[in-house]
């Protein structure tokens, strides 16, 4: 591992919008291309890298179900959707020279292999850079939750909650609340009690009880994520 990375293994939430980029639905090839190479610099420094991707760019489940759709079906939609963000996160660094697996947690072996723990843990000694698509795999979960448990499950050193366009936790929405306050750190305690929506109750309850440290930061900002990996104060930091 380079010397000046503070983690040795860190697990990176996306959510589906950050793929979006000046799109107002789908995906935007040349963001993605920029994300990947943001997650790039990350791996050059010898860092483990596993991520996690969620799917609102294409369509929410719970959203979809107050339109008719029972809730687990349009859970499972959106999975479908994780997974296709997946893909397009993994071709565009395999062609930046960046060996990726998809491990998917609901079967799709065609494009994707299944979630297994330790496989997922051997590719990241590897140095390959690790996706997990489709969440957890059930419904009602959110990404943020898939997050949380695959953080735990691999051993992760930090979890990295990467932003669009908002440079960590306010007491308010900063793109509607004028004069919002920014939190430098937080306990998970803080997160739990005080409901700041850094990630869903489920998720900041597993984080809280491995005590895993949690970085919520601006992922559009170039080298956000390098910095944050180097232990630079970058976003807000919620730890135990």
């Amino acid at each position: 591992m380079g010397a000046n990375a503070k983690y040795k293994r860190v697990l990176l939430k996306m959510s589906g919008e950050a793929l979006l980029g000046d799109r107002q639905f789908g995906i935007s090839p040349k963001y993605v291309r920029y994300l990947a190479g943001e997650i790039k610099k990350v791996r050059d420094l010898g860092v483990e890298i596993a991520i996690v991707i969620g799917g609102g760019n294409f369509m929410r489940g719970a959203a979809v179900a107050e339109h008719g759709i029972e809730r687990a079906t349009a859970d499972y939609m959106g999975m479908l959707a994780m997974v296709i963000n997946a893909l397009a996160l993994q071709s565009q660094l395999e062609s930046l020279g960046v060996p990726t697996r998809v491990q998917s947690a609901i079967t799709i072996a065609e494009v994707a292999e299944p979630y297994i723990r330790r496989r997922a843990i051997h590719h990241l000694e590897r140095k390959n850079v690790v996706i997990f698509a489709a969440g957890t795999g059930n419904p009602f979960f959110t990404s943020d939750t898939a997050a949380a448990l695959r953080a735990a499950e691999i051993g992760a050193d930090v979890i990295l909650m990467g932003k669009n366009a908002v440079d960590g936790v306010y007491d308010a929405d900063p793109k509607t609340t004028k004069g919002a306050k920014k939190f430098e750190e937080l306990t998970h305690r803080d997160v739990l009690e005080k409901q700041l929506g850094v990630m869903d109750a489920t998720a900041a309850a597993l984080a809280a009880d491995r005590k895993t440290p949690i970085i919520v930061f601006d992922l559009s900002q170039a080298d956000a994520l390098l910095r944050s990996v180097q232990g630079e104060r970058v976003g807000t930091l919620v730890h135990s």
